[in-house]
Formats: structure tokens, C-alpha cells, sequence
């Protein structure tokens, strides 16, 4: 049973020493708290917004070994990658899926000397990659998973066979070569698995969202509280600094100027609502390379087509978003990729945008900068561990480094491995999910298309969903055709650490992303919302304008009401 938030600073104010404080509640400090969860410390998680509502909200969505990081002669990277991402497959199969990948080639020999430049260090941008080096790429990469092989070889094809499987790609293409990676459906919400499963292990510890690690005035340090203005003094013997592109303004606020490690790149990604966009991938992604040879992606995602992304360098990390540059740079590349189709900027339901907190790097491209990931020790009381780098994929085997510096820290020896611990609804999840699904439909009597969308979202974790909304005094669907219903999402206000409206409408749920949410909707879920949290009407409506300035500003989306809604999005199944 989830402990509440109250309950939590209650414990903190009665006790406030901790083994080890984790700072930034993004996926790797999230995955380190839980790590340190598991090897029975006693652990503070402190996140001054939403979990996971920065860079880790703002991701691609791929589950990837990295194929073009071999370009950059990041083995070992590539190695690691592909071995979290056959984990996560096996951990969490209820949100990571296999994904067969296809790349358009329209050259043979173009871009091998360029490639073997920058594998022996060489900077400066890619040329077009033709069908040797991507062969030559696709071979290390099966040569890389040969001895715990999880996904088919990869496949080549000839034009005539390429154009016979998608018919609508631009016809300049000579080859085209599928192999498989994966992809996840709600990365916020495995994060707050993740944190949920790491408070069952370690009850005494606490992950703390809308809340601040401040030095006091005598040098301590204190627990600010966002949401109440509580103020509690704690400590712990070593800091997990894990912020992301913050980690440097942390690290200096809690210890002093220091070195840069870290400077961001943003990437940018579009929802986009095209049919004839989504038949034509034939449930493939693709990835393609743009005019200035970065690579794009897209793929179906939720019923829409992801795409994306642009990689630019950012010099101060901030909240951004997709702007108009960005959004028509990945629209083109789309229309050369698939000519015949009409893609326009009315048919995005949704954009985000992240920095990416890479490693501080003089690289005049920025898809040369590395992708790896590092941790390094600052002196200090307590010292801190800071998490340089990284990626969604990778999360658990940094947060594993991570966990293992501040044992060694601590002279703890590792009790508990999590590499194969499943996660959150993943528990118990059987090899065909369609089995969990009709399980569903049994115990609770509810059709198929409730019973999918309960499996799909939350794994076995579906069942405690359901059975609270079997008690619900007036379950209904939040408005007719909607797959979520009234008690789910009191459920959700309840049981997932919800403070403020958007936690609901932006990771919670799936409502905005996909493109189904109205003002209608909206209205709904802030008075199921107000009535779990006791906001008043003043609160109420402060909430709902926040959720609608945000999600204009910087997500592209003016609601409408449902009632006046007269294109594809009048159901939000």
C-alpha cells in the first residue's frame, strides 16, 4: 500500500538521517533510488517537480542498443545498451516491445571512409551512409548479441522487394535493411513503478516529488516541502547528484563552483495523427537519415506516428519546446521519405522536447558527442555522486554504477543484483498477453477492450486497478468512448504521488500525448482530482488553466471542447 505523502514527512521530520539522498527524480535517479532501495538502505529521492517530467518525459521512446554509436566506435556503449534492452524486454514486458527497424539506402559505398574516420576519433558531420557500412554496422551489431540472442538478424532487401513491402517510400531508394530494437509504450509510468516497487522493498525510505535538498543556514541540510512549505533537516552520507543538465547548477548549490561536466543537446518530437502515414510503415520504424545527415525516426506509436528528432546544442538547460523550425525540419524529412503523402502541421496532436544531459564535450557535431555515461565524485559533506550522461536505455546499469560507488562509499557490500528484477507490472506477466487479458475479463467481468487497455497500461499492476474500481460507488467512462473511467483515475490521484493536475493529464495518463484530451475531458478529471485533493474552486480552476496554458505553450495543443470537436479526436479510445 502506498504510503501517503503526509505519512512520508511525518517519518522524514521524526527522522531525517538517510544512508544516501538521491537528488533529480528523472529516470536514473529514479532507477538509483531503487537500486539502493533494493540493497536495504534506508533512501531520500527528491525531485523538485513531477517525476519524471523533465528530459526523461521527452525521450524518443526507443528501447535501443544505439546502431549509430558504432559510428562513433562506442562498443562498449552499443554492448551495454543491447543487454539492458533484452532486460527491460524480459523486466517490463507490459511497456517494452520489439520493434522491427528498417533504414532506407540510397547509396552502396557512400559514407564508408567518413565512417571510418570517426571511428578512429575523427569529428565533423556524417556523409549519407550507403549499404556497405550499414551492412558492416548491422553485423557488429547481430555479432554483438550472439551469445544471448533475443531479436532476429537483420535482413537486407533489393529495391524491388523494398517497394513491394512499402509501396509509398520515396522510389530513389535502392535498399533498405530491417533488423529489431524495441520501443516503450508510457515511460513516466514505469518510472513511477519503479518507485513504487522501491518503497515496497524499503519501506523507511521515501521518494518526495515537488520538493527541494537546500543548505541551511548553519550548513545542514533540509528537505524544503513545495507543496506545504515544510522545512525538515535530514542528512545522509553521501548525495546521489542526478539532475540531468542541472547536475552542475546542484552540484555548485550544494557544494560550490566546480568544473562543467555537463551540456545538454535538445531533441525535439512530434505525435502525429495521419492514417495513410501510420499504413504505410507497415508497423515498422524507419530510420532514415535527413539532408544534413542526422538521423530521424518514426514509428506508430498509440494509435499516431512518432517522429522526430533534432539535436541541437543548449548552452543553459531550461524548459523548451518544439519550435517551428524543428517541427518543419522533421516534417520534410517525412515528405522525402514518403513523397506521395500530404503531412502538414494540422495534423500534429501533440510535440515535446528535452535537453539531453551528455557529457561536456568539444565536438563541433553534435551527434558525435557521446551518448555514454559516467559518474564522478565531488568531495564535500557529504560527497556527492554525480550521474553524467546517460540514456532511457541504460537506466539500470548506471543507476547500478551509481549504487556501486556509494556502497564502496559507504563499505557496504552489494546485497542484491537487479538486473533481472521485474518491474512493476511486469511481475507475473505471462509470455502472451492476451492470457492476462482474458484473466481480466474472468475475475472482473469487463469486456476485452477494458481488460486490454488495464494490460496495456499497467501490467499485472491492472489487477489492483480494477478491483478498486469494482468498489467505486459510479465508475463510468470519464466521457462516452473513453477507455479511462472516473474510479482509475481516482485511483491514480490516490495511489501515484499525483500533486497537480498535469501530473495526471501529462504521465499518468496518456490522455495528452495521444491527442485525446478536450476541455470537456479536462473539466472531468480536475473534479475527480479536487475531490481526492481537496482543492477548492479557486484551486481547481487554477489548475485547469495551468494544464491549458502548458499544454499551448509548450506542446502545441489548443483544447477544444468536445462538443465542438468535429475532427478524428470526438472518442479518446
Amino acid at each position: 500500500m502506498p504510503t501517503s505523502r503526509t505519512d512520508k514527512l511525518d517519518r522524514i521530520v521524526a527522522d531525517g538521517a538517510f544512508d544516501a539522498i538521491v537528488v533529480g527524480g528523472g529516470i536514473n535517479g529514479i532507477g538509483a533510488f531503487r537500486e539502493l532501495a533494493l540493497q536495504r538502505l534506508r533512501v531520500l529521492l527528491v525531485e523538485r517537480a513531477d517525476f519524471c517530467s523533465g528530459c526523461s518525459a521527452a525521450p524518443s521512446r526507443m528501447i535501443h542498443g544505439g546502431l549509430r554509436y558504432l559510428e562513433n566506435g562506442e562498443f562498449s556503449l552499443v554492448r551495454e545498451s543491447l543487454v539492458e534492452r533484452d532486460a527491460l524486454l524480459q523486466t517490463a514486458p507490459h511497456m517494452v516491445h520489439p520493434l522491427p527497424t528498417t533504414i532506407p539506402i540510397v547509396g552502396v559505398f557512400s559514407g564508408l571512409l567518413n565512417s571510418t574516420v570517426a571511428f578512429f576519433g575523427g569529428t565533423g558531420k556524417p556523409s549519407s551512409r550507403g549499404a556497405v557500412p550499414i551492412r558492416i554496422g548491422l553485423a557488429v551489431y547481430d555479432w554483438l548479441t550472439r551469445k544471448r540472442r533475443a531479436m532476429p538478424r537483420h535482413i537486407f532487401h533489393g529495391r524491388a522487394a523494398t517497394l513491394r513491402k512499402w509501396p509509398r517510400l520515396n522510389a530513389r531508394i535502392r535498399f533498405s535493411a530491417t533488423y529489431y530494437d524495441a520501443w516503450i509504450s508510457h515511460p513516466e509510468r514505469l518510472g513511477m513503478e519503479l518507485i513504487a516497487d522501491a518503497e515496497g522493498i524499503a519501506p523507511s525510505s521515501a521518494a518526495m516529488n515537488y520538493a527541494t535538498l537546500e543548505r541551511s543556514a548553519d550548513g545542514g541540510l533540509e528537505l524544503a516541502d513545495g507543496t506545504t512549505g515544510l522545512r525538515a533537516s535530514v542528512t545522509a552520507r553521501v548525495i546521489v547528484n542526478a539532475t540531468g543538465a542541472w547536475l552542475d547548477e546542484t552540484r555548485d548549490a550544494l557544494e560550490g563552483q566546480g568544473e562543467r561536466l555537463v551540456a545538454g543537446t535538445k531533441g525535439s518530437h512530434l505525435v502525429i495523427d495521419s492514417p495513410a502515414l501510420r499504413e504505410a510503415l507497415g508497423g515498422h520504424m524507419f530510420y532514415f537519415e535527413n539532408i544534413d545527415g542526422r538521423v530521424c525516426i518514426a514509428f506508430p506509436y498509440l494509435g499516431n506516428v512518432l517522429a522526430g528528432a533534432t539535436d541541437i546544442r543548449v548552452e543553459k538547460p531550461g524548459r523548451v519546446r518544439c519550435e517551428d523550425d524543428e517541427r518543419d525540419y522533421i516534417l520534410e524529412a517525412l515528405q522525402r521519405l514518403f513523397p506521395d503523402i500530404p503531412i502538414s502541421a494540422d495534423d500534429i496532436v501533440f510535440s515535446f522536447s528535452g535537453i539531453r544531459p551528455l557529457p561536456r564535450s568539444q565536438q563541433a557535431f553534435t551527434g558525435r558527442i557521446s551518448r555514454d555515461h559516467f559518474t564522478q565524485r565531488i568531495g564535500g559533506s557529504p560527497p556527492q555522486i554525480c550521474m553524467v550522461g546517460g540514456k532511457w536505455t541504460t537506466f539500470r546499469a548506471f543507476a547500478a554504477q551509481a549504487a556501486d560507488d556509494v556502497l564502496h562509499e559507504l563499505g557496504i557490500a552489494r546485497q542484491r543484483s537487479s538486473e533481472a528484477v521485474p518491474i512493476g507490472g511486469g511481475k507475473d506477466f505471462p509470455a502472451v498477453s492476451h492470457d492476462l487479458v482474458r484473466l481480466f475479463m474472468h475475475r472482473f467481468g469487463i469486456d476485452e477492450s477494458r481488460a486490454a487497455h488495464l494490460v496495456d497500461r499497467y501490467g499485472t499492476n491492472g489487477e489492483a486497478v480494477e478491483a478498486h474500481c469494482a468498489g467505486y460507488p459510479d465508475d463510468a467512462p470519464l466521457v462516452p468512448g473513453c477507455a479511462y473511467t472516473s474510479a482509475e483515475i481516482d485511483y491514480l490521484c490516490r495511489k501515484e504521488q499525483v500533486i497537480h493536475l498535469g501530473d495526471l493529464v501529462l504521465r499518468r495518463t496518456d490522455l495528452a500525448i495521444t491527442g485525446r484530451l478536450s476541455l470537456t475531458l479536462l473539466d472531468r478529471l480536475a473534479a475527480i482530482a479536487a475531490a481526492v485533493m481537496g482543492w477548492s474552486d479557486e484551486e481547481s480552476l487554477a489548475e485547469r488553466e495551468k494544464v491549458v496554458a502548458d499544454l499551448r505553450d509548450y506542446h502545441g495543443v489548443h483544447l477544444a471542447d468536445a462538443n465542438n470537436q468535429t475532427d478524428r479526436r470526438e472518442e479518446c479510445v
